[in-house]
Order: C-alpha cells, then sequence, then structure tokens
C-alpha cells in the first residue's frame, strides 16, 4: 500500500535492499563517475596484474615457452587471465559502487524511479495522452470493466454499454460514474431498475451529472486516478530529507487529505494558482461528474480556476452577463444565523471589536423582515432599515400586524429604532458597508427575489454542483473581501450542517486573506467530520492578524510552502514541522603517507584516476536534532517550480514535509 500523497497508479514500492545510511549516497554525477573510474581501474588492474603474475611465473621457471608446447602456454595464461579477473572484481566494484549503479539504474524499481522520470519530461502532451489512451484501451481489453454489474437484475441491459467500451466511448468519467451510482441502488429494487433502464438506453452516458458533461470542457492540466480520487501534482524529489517511500515517486492529493484542508503560502509568480488551485479545482470537478463530490472555487474573476464552461453555477458580481446571483443569507432556515454570518462577512478585521453588537443589530432587523414579507430583505431594503428610513420602519411594522408576528417581534424592531442615531449605534456603520453592495454594477446580483437572476444558496451542497465564484477584486476591492468572506463563511457553515454527507465538498480559495477570521478557523476544524476540506492560498502570512496565524495552522493538516517566502512566514512552517534527530559526522582528514612504496604507488595511481588523494579520516558520529526545514531553506534554498509540504489524512496517518518538484 502506497503511502499518503504517493500517486498510486504505476507505483513501486522502494527496493529494501538499498543502502540505509543515506550520507553514504552520492550524486548521480558523482556515481556514475566513480562507476567509470571502477571500470577504468579493473581494466588496467586485469592488463598489469596478468603480466605481472606471468612475468614472476616465468621469473620462477614454473611457465617457460621452452618447456611447454604452445597450448600448454596458453591456457595457462588462460587460467591467469581468469584468476586474476575474479580477484579484482571484489575491489574494483567497490570503488566503484557496481552494485549501487544497477540498484539505481538498471533495476526494474531503480528504473522507475530514477530514469522513466526524465525519460516522461522528453514526450509531449500529446504523446503522453497517446500513451495513457493506449493503457487505458489494452486494461480495458485485458479484463471486463463491468463484471460487477453483470447481475441477474441487469440482465439484457448492458448491450449498449459493452457497445460503447468496444468502441471505446467510455471515459474513466464514465467508468466512476456508473459503478458509484450501481452501488448506491443495488439495495433497493424500484431503483435499480431505473438504473437498467438508464443504461439500456444511454449506454456509458448512463446516470450523467445534470449538466450532461461526461468530461471537462479543456484538456485537463494534469492526470487524474478518478477510481482513488487522486490528482497528480508533481514528482518528490529523491534527496536525503524526503522519506525513502516517497524520493522519486509521483506526488498525489486525494479526498483523505484534503479533508483536513491545506493552507499554502507564496508570492504572487510563484504557481500556487496554475500548480495547485486549478489541479485542484479540475479534480473536484471531475469528480462531481462522478457524482462523488461538489466543489466552490472562490477567486478574482482574472484568475485561471478553469473555464466557465466547466461549472455549473457561475457567479461573477459586476458581470451584467451573469447568470446567477448570490444568496447573502446562504439559503439559511434561521435568521439569526444567517444575519450572524452577514454581520462577520460585513465588518473588516480592524472593526471586529465591535461584531458582537453588529450582530445582535443585524438579528434586529433580519428576524421581523422575514416575519413580515416572507423572505430576507435584500442590501437595498437592509440599508434603508439600519440607516433609519422612517417609512421603511412603518410598511415592516404594518407587515407585521398584518401577518399577526407583530408581538412576537415589537422589543427588537422597539430597541432597533430606539437606538437609531446613536454614536454608539452599529446599525449606521453597517449601513455603510452595506453600501459597498448596493452599487448600479451590483444591481439584481444579492436581490432572491429577481426573476431573471436566480440567487444561490449554499445549502444546495448537498448535490453534485460545480460552483466558481469571480471576485470584482479589481473594480470593486472592497466589495470583494466582503463577499469572500461571505462565501467562505457560508460554506463552511452548510458543509458541516448537511444531513446527507455522501458527497465530498470541496472549497478552493485563490486568495484567501480576506476571507479568514476567528469564526473561518472555527469552522475549518470541522470539516474533517463533515467530508470536507478547503484549499487556501495566501501571498503571506502577513496579511491575516498576528493572533491568527498559529491557531490557523492548528486548524489544517496539510501545509504548503513555496519558493520566496519571507523569513517570518518560515519560521511559521519551521516551528509547525519540527525537528530530527540526524546523525551528525564529524570528520578529520590528514594526508596518508603512511606505508612502502608499494602503498604509495597505489595511492599516486588512485590520485591519477580518480582525482583523489588518499587520506586518513578520523569520524566522530553523534545524534543531534535539527529542523526539518530551516526558515532560511524555506526562504532562500527551495528552487523555483517547487514546494516543500507536509501533510495528515483524516485517519490521523501524517507524512513529513516533502521537497516537491510541481513542473514535473
Amino acid at each position: 500500500m502506497a503511502a499518503g500523497g504517493v500517486y498510486r497508479k504505476g507505483y513501486l514500492p522502494p527496493d529494501p535492499a538499498l543502502p540505509e545510511d543515506e550520507e553514504e549516497r552520492l550524486s548521480t554525477p558523482l556515481l556514475l563517475w566513480r562507476a567509470l573510474v571502477g571500470v577504468g581501474a579493473y581494466g588496467l588492474g586485469l592488463f598489469c596484474l596478468t603480466a605481472l603474475v606471468m612475468w614472476v611465473l616465468g621469473f620462477l621457471g614454473w611457465v617457460s615457452p621452452k618447456t611447454m608446447s604452445p597450448d600448454q602456454f596458453s591456457t595457462v595464461n588462460s587460467l591467469v587471465f581468469l584468476a586474476v579477473l575474479v580477484a579484482l572484481i571484489p575491489s574494483c566494484a567497490r570503488l566503484g559502487r557496481w552494485v549501487e549503479v544497477y540498484r539505481r539504474f538498471l533495476s526494474p524499481t531503480g528504473f522507475r524511479r530514477n530514469v522513466q522520470p526524465a525519460l516522461r519530461k522528453a514526450v509531449t502532451d500529446e504523446r503522453r495522452d497517446q500513451q495513457l489512451a493506449e493503457a487505458a484501451e489494452v486494461a480495458l481489453s485485458a479484463q471486463d470493466p463491468w463484471a460487477a454489474l453483470r447481475t441477474p437484475a441487469l440482465a439484457g441491459s448492458l448491450a449498449l454499454l459493452d457497445a460503447d467500451t468496444q468502441a471505446n466511448r467510455v471515459s474513466d468519467v464514465d467508468y466512476v460514474r456508473i459503478h458509484r451510482v450501481h452501488q448506491e441502488v443495488a439495495a433497493e429494487a424500484a431503483l435499480l431498475a431505473r438504473f437498467a433502464e438508464q443504461v439500456a438506453a444511454r449506454g456509458a452516458g448512463a446516470c450523467v451529472h445534470p449538466s450532461e458533461q461526461r468530461d471537462v470542457p479543456q484538456p485537463r492540466v494534469v492526470e487524474h486516478d478518478l477510481l482513488v480520487g487522486q490528482v497528480r501534482l508533481g514528482l518528490a524529489q529523491d534527496v536525503v530529507k524526503n522519506p525513502a517511500a516517497h524520493r522519486g515517486a509521483a506526488f498525489a492529493l486525494d479526498r483523505e487529505l484534503l479533508a483536513t484542508s491545506l493552507l499554502a503560502v507564496g508570492p504572487a509568480g510563484t504557481g500556487k494558482t496554475a500548480r495547485l488551485a486549478r489541479p485542484v479545482a479540475e479534480a473536484l470537478c471531475l469528480q462531481a461528474l462522478t457524482r462523488s463530490a461538489c466543489a466552490v472555487v472562490v477567486g478574482a474573476a482574472e484568475a485561471d480556476l478553469g473555464p466557465d464552461s466547466g461549472y455549473d453555477v457561475v457567479i461573477a458580481p459586476g458581470d451584467p452577463s451573469s447568470p446567477y446571483g448570490l444568496d447573502l443569507y446562504g439559503g439559511a432556515n434561521d435568521p439569526d444565523g444567517a444575519a450572524a454570518r452577514l454581520a462577520d462577512a460585513l465588518l473588516p478585521d480592524e472593526l471586529s471589536a465591535r461584531t458582537e453588537s453588529a450582530r445582535i443589530a443585524l438579528q434586529q432587523v433580519v428576524g421581523p423582515f422575514q416575519a413580515g414579507y416572507g423572505r430576507y430583505p435584500g442590501p437595498r431594503e437592509l440599508r434603508a432599515l439600519l440607516g433609519g428610513e422612517e417609512a421603511a420602519w412603518a410598511e415592516l411594522e404594518e407587515r407585521l400586524r398584518a401577518a399577526d408576528r407583530w408581538t412576537a417581534h415589537e422589543s427588537d424592531v422597539q430597541h432597533r429604532r430606539g437606538r437609531l442615531g446613536r454614536l454608539d449605534d452599529p446599525g449606521s456603520l453597517l449601513a455603510d458597508r452595506l453600501a459597498l453592495l448596493d452599487r448600479p454594477a451590483f444591481a439584481g446580483c444579492f436581490d432572491g427575489s429577481a426573476a431573471d437572476r436566480p440567487a444561490f444558496a449554499m445549502r444546495a451542497l448537498e448535490h453534485p454542483l460545480r460552483v466558481r465564484v469571480k471576485l470584482p477584486e479589481r473594480s470593486h476591492p472592497e466589495a470583494a473581501r466582503i463577499l469572500s468572506r461571505l462565501v467562505v463563511g457560508q460554506f463552511l457553515q452548510a458543509a458541516a450542517a448537511r444531513s446527507d454527507r455522501s458527497l465530498f465538498a470541496g472549497l478552493v480559495v485563490d486568495d484567501a486573506a480576506a476571507a479568514l477570521d476567528n469564526a473561518a478557523v472555527q469552522g475549518l476544524r470541522r470539516l474533517p467530520g463533515a467530508n470536507a476540506g478547503a484549499v487556501l492560498l495566501l501571498r503571506s502570512l502577513v496579511d491575516l492578524p498576528e493572533a491568527l496565524r498559529v491557531p490557523l495552522f492548528g486548524a489544517v493538516g496539510c501545509r504548503m510552502a513555496f519558493p520566496g517566502i519571507a523569513p517570518w512566514d518560515g519560521k511559521l512552517f519551521s516551528e509547525a514541522w519540527g525537528t530530527v534527530l540526524v546523525r551528525e559526522r564529524a570528520v578529520t582528514l590528514a594526508p596518508d603517507n603512511s606505508g612502502g612504496m608499494l602503498r604509495k604507488t597505489g595511492r599516486l595511481l588512485r590520485k591519477v584516476l580518480a582525482g583523489t588523494t588518499a587520506q586518513t579520516e578520523s569520524v566522530t558520529t553523534r545524534e543531534v536534532e535539527r529542523q526539518r526545514w530551516s526558515p532560511s531553506d524555506l526562504a532562500h534554498a527551495l528552487p523555483t517550480g517547487h514546494a516543500v509540504v507536509s501533510l495528515t489524512a483524516v485517519t490521523g496517518e501524517q507524512v513529513p514535509p516533502l521537497l516537491v518538484d510541481l513542473r514535473n
């Protein structure tokens, strides 16, 4: 079984015969040079020693052309050559490390781990896709992919599906979707009969996603294994700091890891969006097409998080062509809870001290309005009531009396109206903040009663939906911050409150700096038990309040550092990853001048062949604690296109920090 974070398709476990002392492992160029030196020493030694032995034997009179026939002399020469040939192998193999060369490059495991990644870089995407298609075709022809469906209840329903399979019209999305639906309906006869009708009528298109899509609209940006829900992101490097089970193996994320949430930090231009957010969003969308997940992807309107045609719901405030709006209350049934989330989203971090009074003020308006009108107020209506417009309050009171709800809400109305105009009244502050959403560019976007633009509510997370929220960061930056906090807060609440948690609910936030507060951090802690998870991207931890940084690190199970992060950001990563015991060796070197003429000649020959001077070593070894990754390493030593990531699965399995090449 592969360890967490290892892409399972094509994975080979590490060779147990590899040397355990990592300090003795050489880099590839040096290892190959040592092997070449060993071959040269072997050839030279073979020639010299054979000649020397024959000269000694001839000098002693044991071998002489005068006393032997040519055939006998040739036989003795061959025996001497063979004896020297065998005698030199152990020493030259040790000098050239031939065994390690075989294990690393020539054995099946070593070839897959070291040579194939380099070859993979040389092929084009078209050739790779062709190879994958051929492999899938071979796999389908080698075995029956629908063996689990060949039951008496489905007899006679698989003819079209078999025809689609033979014609290569079955994708991995179709395969996983059909098997998943079959598992869900197998126990109920009525549902199984409807499933049989679908398969008989539509073949590989049976039980298709409501969008009728059977794949993403554009070519996939990375490789996916939908059978186990993995998305391949890169290649774990073959370095000492990486665990042996991960070295040279493909790196991947799956739902078991995403359920503990992932925090990625790195400056702009380091590939967070292209190499993390976009592939994970694509994976969640593909899994939604297989009816195993739902996805909410949040980012700036210009962020490349996949084409709009790859989503079922696209919310783009400020874009008149956007077909969907956003429900400010998330479709909540509890007015007080909905008002509290909206208040948290409206107030910026610098005004968080007034959050509680703002929640109460908003609840005193939203609750009576919902009771009187039977719906929640839009931004303009809410702004009018919080701002103290007399006509709005008079109409609300009339509605409450007509609905016979005045008695229940009289105290809230009177208390709110009594505080209007006071210096400590948070209503005026909330009204000012709502003005950012009550703009002509956002007309109809947050009004749930608008017939031409339905408002999306987060309670729909029980369905395999793909949702893209495009924030207007350039035209309305402060409104974008409010919407970011609102969407994230609604997702965290709705994901945990779902009654049906069979679908994995995934959230991807391209820039989460404005979306995170204390309530969001607490919500992240509830996601693992709700079959949900979040991927949060930050440019720097400095963008968050200082009191929020450590709790955020504790709330997520997976942490990812990109090149170029600030040393103070690297310090938090380093502290979170802790220390490890390492063997520290102190080596004292001195020129080796011992021995007679023969040993000195051997050392001179070694210097010519290997380029190193013979020295005596005095080695002292001790175990000391060292940081897995120091802040300086994270800030200055990470190569471009790489990242260091630690993982925690929802089952509790942990993977220490890995250096991953995200370009591979």
